[in-house]
């Protein structure tokens, strides 16, 4: 694993060794070590299910460096960002490494991307951790650093400052977000003891299938040697020589069990299932994907726009400095999918076409379709113009006075004077 091979610190800050040599362990009720549950809830199908769709959908989102300094907007100005942004590291897209850190954040809460930095600070690099246990340092200038025990062995220590930290239900612990485990471990222990007791209930039911019924007493010696003989004789699948048909005397009589499948407190069962899905803020339309347009709007809006609104904030505070930030640069998660649309709503999106709110292009991209030369350039309808002159481009009825020429100016000035001699005089 490449994990292994992480340093400390960032070649940035191996002139300061005796820093870290200051950084203590802390050990404060309030900021002691997190782990991670070692009954790993990723291997209940359910919560898998309910996870995988949280972390693709977040994982469809478009990361783009934005930078508006007030008089411009530019998109993805800088290469470096637009290919750290495009492909994180040597072994993942973006994409990926968005699903795994969401995957990550769902089953703990917490989740985290190192940043490789360069000699100069810029991120070259990220990188998901997969850790067991975290422990905190703290240095006397109130700077943290985290030591990750890693699920391959190895360490890694890294200062707090070069670290994407992703987190949810964010109460009690003042670094890490509250883990899940707590709170899923009854559910899930009932769950699996209903589980289990659907596969015991499956196989007892189907353990005896015929009932031989003797009319004279015998020891259980002669019972076991004739029922071996029936079943030998005409249960056998391998043996043809019956062809399905059975005969006896008058010694015994034999009857069919019929089989019973049961499925023991079905109920019960939806109702776990129905708490855990409440847990995770979806429902079993989603899992399945048989939502309407309403359904995964709300299911959206809920789940998926906080996580890319953490994501834009969390990413823009740790790739950028103060100083970058202050001159408009920031990282942005755009999660406009519309795929998820109707039909009639996706063709109800040319309105916003044609009054310059969408492109043709990002039209297009509602349709699965791709994007064709000048597509980018945004639209406006020759019949329209804009409240503040109160005219329209079309009919050309009205030219504001700001907008006309000196001479024009002084041809209205001119023929505003001969009108009020003309009034004068006739006034007379």
């Amino acid at each position: 694993m490449y994990f292994l091979n992480w340093k400390f610190w960032s070649k940035r800050n191996q002139s300061n060794q005796s820093k870290s040599e200051q950084l203590k362990l802390i050990t404060s009720d309030s900021f002691n070590s997190f782990s991670s549950w070692t009954g790993d809830i990723y291997d209940n199908d359910l919560i898998r299910s309910i996870v995988r769709v949280k972390a693709r959908t977040v994982a469809k989102s478009i990361a783009k460096h934005i930078r508006n300094d007030g008089n411009i907007l530019k998109v993805n100005p800088e290469p470096y960002m637009r290919f750290l942004l495009e492909e994180p590291n040597p072994i993942m897209t973006m994409q990926q490494l968005l699903e795994k850190a969401i995957t990550q954040l769902e089953l703990d809460n917490n989740a985290f991307i190192y940043i490789n930095r360069d000699s100069n600070g810029y991120p070259i690099g990220l990188y998901p951790i997969m850790y067991t246990c975290i422990q905190v340092y703290q240095s006397p200038t109130n700077e943290y650093a985290l030591g990750f025990e890693l699920i391959n062995g190895g360490r890694l220590n890294v200062m707090y400052e070069d670290l994407i930290h992703l987190r949810q239900d964010y109460h009690k612990n003042e670094l890490f977000g509250s883990p899940n485990h707590q709170a899923l471990k009854e559910l899930l222990n009932v769950q699996t003891t209903l589980d289990q007791g659907i596969i015991k209930a499956i196989k007892s039911s189907n353990i005896i299938q015929w009932l031989l019924k003797y009319h004279n007493n015998l020891n259980p010696e002669d019972l076991k040697t004739s029922t071996k003989q029936f079943v030998d004789s005409f249960l056998n699948i391998e043996s043809t020589d019956f062809a399905g048909a059975a005969s006896i005397d008058n010694k015994m009589d034999a009857e069919r069990v019929e089989p019973k499948g049961i499925m023991p407190q079905s109920d019960m069962q939806k109702e776990i299932n129905k708490r855990i899905y409440s847990y995770f803020n979806t429902n079993e339309k989603i899992i399945q994907s048989d939502y309407n347009e309403n359904e995964w709007i709300a299911f959206f809006e809920s789940c998926i726009e906080p996580i890319l609104k953490q994501l834009s904030d969390v990413f823009t505070r740790k790739l950028f400095t103060r100083k970058e930030r202050a001159f408009g640069n920031k990282i942005v998660f755009e999660g406009y999918d519309l795929a998820f649309a109707s039909m009639r709503t996706k063709l109800a999106l040319v309105a916003m076409v044609d009054r310059g709110a969408l492109n043709p292009n990002e039209w297009r991209g509602a349709f699965n379709m791709a994007p064709v030369p000048h597509g980018d350039e945004y639209l406006l309808r020759k019949d329209t113009g804009t409240a503040k002159d109160g005219t329209n481009t079309k009919t050309n009825s009205f030219i504001p006075e700001s907008e006309g020429s000196d001479e024009d100016e002084n041809k209205l000035e001119q023929d505003n004077k001969k009108q009020t001699r003309k009034l004068s005089k006739g006034g007379e």
